[in-house]
């Protein structure tokens, strides 16, 4: 996004056909329950922002969010716009794969490595492609390299599909995980599957981040301690004085206000704006808020706009 094997428990092709061993209760959110004032308030909310945006030609079929209010744990209020539209997810697929390979470490599929460890760091907090790469290939247990025999590429994309068949399994819809996010690639056998299978594209729906990011904050991801672990890798300085414009705390994080705490994952290409994130404000309030933006990537006002209305109603 921002910038442009070692031990494995089980066999390669093991960990491509098959789902991890797993404790369905523990990644289960209770039904998220659609609420008509916050549905109003996510329509009023793009209204406003498409208006104030309207010299630069922002159209509300360009948005998607979704909103989930964490208040109330075992009674979880949900709404969401677009939130079931599939669109390219940039760097916040990278919220999946690690969710994935905590899944992995926990069932002993993966040896929980300090190596490993250092690309879960480098591929969220930094949002290294390289380090997603090496994460992917432990994942899946497929590598990148030159093209391959048809007779081959088959099993290969098989295999490349763990992640997407793991939350498949966990009820996911509008996601698809199998590639790898390049600053000028793909090349080779990663170009080969694109031209060979379909999608040739990673999705994502606001919907099915905001599902994910909800059971990480809640601690129903995997398991307390690992969705702890997730969120620690997540957490951003709302205040950062980092020069970098497109700093992954900086997408929504200069709209809230002082004292309230950030946890998220941003994404952004030449084409999309993406912020995933999980916000407690000063006086208690918890939400996670998704925002997905298309054709609008050097606009960085939109999302602290459209994020900026939404806390502000959420507050009243």
């Amino acid at each position: 996004m921002l910038r442009s094997i070692p031990w494995v428990v089980l066999s390669a092709v093991t960990l491509g056909l098959f789902h991890p061993a797993r404790s369905p209760a523990a990644e289960k959110l209770p039904a998220l329950i659609p609420s008509l004032a916050l549905q109003a308030l996510l329509k009023s909310a793009v209204e406003k922002t498409v208006h104030q945006f309207k010299s630069a030609a922002l159209r509300s079929d360009q948005l998607a969010v979704t909103l989930i209010d964490l208040r109330q744990p075992a009674r979880l209020l949900h709404a969401s716009l677009r939130g079931k539209i599939l669109i390219y997810p940039a760097s916040v697929i990278k919220l999946f794969y690690l969710a994935a390979a905590h899944r992995w470490i926990e069932d002993a599929r993966l040896a929980d490595t300090p190596e490993l460890q250092r690309a879960l760091r480098d591929m969220i907090v930094d949002s290294s492609n390289d380090a997603t790469h090496y994460v992917i290939d432990l994942l899946t247990g497929t590598t990148s390299g030159p093209e391959i025999p048809e007779a081959e590429i088959q099993d290969w994309w098989d295999k490349r599909n763990a992640v997407t068949r793991y939350f498949t399994s966990l009820g996911y819809t509008g996601i698809n995980a199998s590639k790898k996010p390049w600053s000028d690639g793909p090349y080779g056998r990663e170009s080969q599957a694109i031209r060979r299978f379909e999608p040739k594209r990673n999705w994502l729906s606001t919907d099915a981040t905001a599902r994910l990011f909800a059971e990480i904050a809640l601690e129903r991801c995997v398991s307390p301690a690992r969705s702890r672990a997730m969120l620690t890798l997540l957490a951003r300085d709302p205040r950062t004085t980092d020069p970098d414009p497109d700093h992954q705390a900086k997408f929504t994080g200069p709209i809230l206000p002082t004292g309230a705490h950030l946890w998220s994952k941003a994404g952004w290409t030449s084409q999309t704006r993406h912020d995933a994130t999980c916000v407690e404000l000063p006086n208690g309030s918890r939400f996670v808020l998704v925002i997905f933006t298309t054709d609008h990537a050097n606009e960085r006002e939109i999302i602290r706009s459209l994020a900026a209305t939404i806390i502000n109603g959420l507050s009243s």
